[in-house]
């Protein structure tokens, strides 16, 4: 263990202005080492109602991530592809490229807006009563 201080004469780390040992004799309780302090976050994930949570979520972000992917993909294989195309003029010097640009960061806003509503009026209220049964606040 070439991390482990070694000790003094006294058996102290601390003392020689090393770390102590994991697993040191002395003051240390080795018994609060195995007690679970605090919540039990692994029950809490393996729950009942944790696993619809993550379900739920992972309904709507995968989609929505697909859907937003695939759409920049198609963006950015029209730019290397299909030059003809994405120089079209929509409006004076404006071409079909540049509104998809545009669009690329409206449609970015809108998805996190619409997750920002969705979570609100779906996932807020589970993660309360998660946490509500575990006695986390």
């Amino acid at each position: 263990m070439p991390y482990v201080a070694q000790t003094t004469a006294t058996g102290n780390a601390r003392e020689s202005g090393g770390k102590p040992a994991l697993f040191e004799a002395g003051d240390s309780d080795t018994t609060a080492l195995r007690k679970p302090r605090g919540h039990d976050y692994v029950a809490i994930q393996r729950s009942e109602e944790f696993t619809r949570l993550r379900s739920r979520f992972r309904r709507f972000v995968f989609p929505m991530s697909a859907l937003f992917f695939a759409w920049y993909l198609v963006f950015v294989l029209l730019a290397a592809y299909a030059h003809d195309f994405m120089s079209i003029k929509v409006y004076g010097e404006i071409n079909v490229g540049m509104v998809m640009g545009l669009l690329q960061f409206v449609s970015t806003v809108a998805i996190c807006a619409a997750y920002l509503r969705w979570a609100k009026k779906h996932i807020d209220p589970q993660v309360a009563h998660v946490r509500e049964q575990a006695g986390v606040r």
